[in-house]
């Protein structure tokens, strides 16, 4: 287990899976739309350094996505498809360009804390115990943490 700041990211031991959660001083809809919407996702995501373009954004069950991080003059484009849209869940594919045979299944639950706060909850499931390990060799927890923090202060600033 890591945990890194207020976001704490688990690698099931029987599993190819990933697992984090962070709680948030949000309701539920704020984060839904964090994750729905195109322009504040761009906002969010990623680590501190980079900054994040959209291509393509349907966010709807059978929607698909694409968006690229962009950082030292350097591009890595993600794509995929949303299985499942709603606003307590969210079912998507996540593929990095990169590493176009290691797709991911991930789940992203905002599960309500009651007084204007909410957990979310992800979980990555990948092909292999070696694609997991290498995505969290990759140092993916500091986009993840950078990113939170960054979601964290629009939700505070009431931007989300």
């Amino acid at each position: 287990m890591r945990r890194i700041t207020e976001t704490v990211i688990e690698a099931d031991p029987t599993l190819p899976v990933i697992r984090m959660r962070r709680d948030f001083a949000a309701a539920p809809g704020h984060l839904y739309r964090a994750h729905t919407d195109p322009e504040l996702f761009a906002r969010w995501v990623g680590p501190d350094t980079m900054t994040t373009r959209i291509e393509h954004w349907d966010a709807r069950t059978g929607g698909s996505w694409r968006y690229v991080s962009v950082g030292d003059g350097t591009e890595y484009g993600f794509h995929g498809c949303f299985h499942e849209v709603r606003p307590d869940r969210i079912m998507q594919t996540f593929t990095y360009e990169g590493d176009p045979d290691a797709v991911a299944l991930e789940t992203l639950w905002f599960d309500d804390l009651g007084d204007g706060r909410t957990r979310l909850r992800t979980q990555s499931l990948v092909d292999s115990f070696e694609s997991r390990d290498a995505w969290l060799r990759s140092g993916m927890e500091v986009g993840v943490d950078e990113g939170y923090a960054k979601l964290e202060r629009m939700l505070a600033d009431g931007a989300a």
